[in-house]
């Protein structure tokens, strides 16, 4: 493993309250949600910030759309204590009602839930979502942890003019983190707990293939599982297909090659919880990376060029 000097690590902003889901801007700021704060927060490139939506609930992913919106994972939100000083999320909060699909009009601030069921079942715990070339999107669910229970995991695909949402993976461990590869043909979803980054290849719109005989239950194809003890959040991909997943416990970002070879692993010292990232500057040779409980988003020189995302 390799692990970064300091002097590689710009930390653009701090203090943010639990930041994920980086969207890396034109004009060089960068968004972000805050979980615990309940924002959606544009960082700019002089580390200021601006309040863009107040989004309630826990904003986990987003990702921009095809109308030029930014589309949010809410799971719902959760209760928060201090650990060590930092902030953790512990249980579910009094008030959840259930997860959500938010659509975010940055132009105004204005907020609409764009989905919060598939037919009468509520969604639980959104996650993390991924855009395709026709504007269509997939997005993970990570379920809810209970005091004695579990609620199963689950991929939706959907429409981001709110006409058509769809399950198309089921059950699966607590997915996080979601990404297209290159071509747009494969599906690559990360589970937390296991550790494990899962693919599908995708047939039609929001058809995925069920995978070879012996696959697990959900039809996927296991790419790696990351030994010892970690877990894996969300996920970018690199422009030559590797997926880069954000993992837990080590701090560190796992990469793998679309075959599942180890391609390296890169630790960001001063947290453990590195949960996303997205890459930016020139030639995308920068990736920016939420570090959640020390609350800052941090710039780090990327080895290889990271994909172009649909509609970013």
């Amino acid at each position: 493993m390799k692990t970064l000097a300091d002097h590689e690590i710009d930390i653009v902003t701090e203090d943010l309250e639990f930041p994920e889901g980086p969207i890396c801007q034109s004009d060089g700021s960068i968004l972000v949600v805050e979980i615990k704060g309940q924002t959606l927060t544009s960082v700019h490139p002089d580390g200021t910030r601006q309040v863009v939506a107040h989004l309630g609930g826990g904003p986990n992913g987003a990702a921009m759309g095809p109308d030029g919106a930014c589309y949010v994972c809410n799971n719902g939100g959760a209760n928060w204590t201090i650990r060590n000083g930092r902030p953790a999320a512990i249980g579910i909060a009094g008030d959840y009602a259930g997860g959500l699909i938010q659509r975010v009009d940055l132009n105004t601030g204005e907020v609409r839930t764009l989905y919060d069921r598939v037919g009468d079942r509520r969604l639980r715990g959104p996650n993390d979502l991924v855009f395709d070339a026709n504007g269509g999107f997939y997005f993970t669910d990570m379920g809810k942890v209970h005091d004695r229970s579990i609620d199963r995991g689950s991929v939706y695909y959907a429409k981001a003019d709110g006409s058509m949402i769809k399950e198309v993976v089921f059950p699966i461990s607590m997915p996080n983190g979601a990404g297209l590869s290159p071509d747009g043909g494969t599906l690559y979803v990360s589970e937390t707990e296991t550790a494990r980054l899962w693919s599908w290849k995708i047939v039609a719109l929001g058809v995925l293939a069920y995978g070879a005989q012996h696959s697990p239950s959900h039809g996927g194809q296991l790419v790696y599982n990351e030994p010892g003890y970690s877990r894996f959040d969300s996920l970018a991909v690199e422009a030559d297909g590797n997926i880069c997943v954000a993992t837990l416990e080590i701090g560190a970002v796992t990469v793998v090659s679309p075959e599942g070879q180890l391609i390296e692993q890169l630790k960001i010292p001063g947290d453990t919880h590195l949960t996303n990232l997205c890459f930016g500057g020139p030639e995308l040779r920068s990736a920016f990376v939420t570090l959640s409980y020390a609350g800052k988003l941090v710039k780090v020189p990327w080895a290889r060029p990271g994909l172009a995302l649909n509609f970013n």
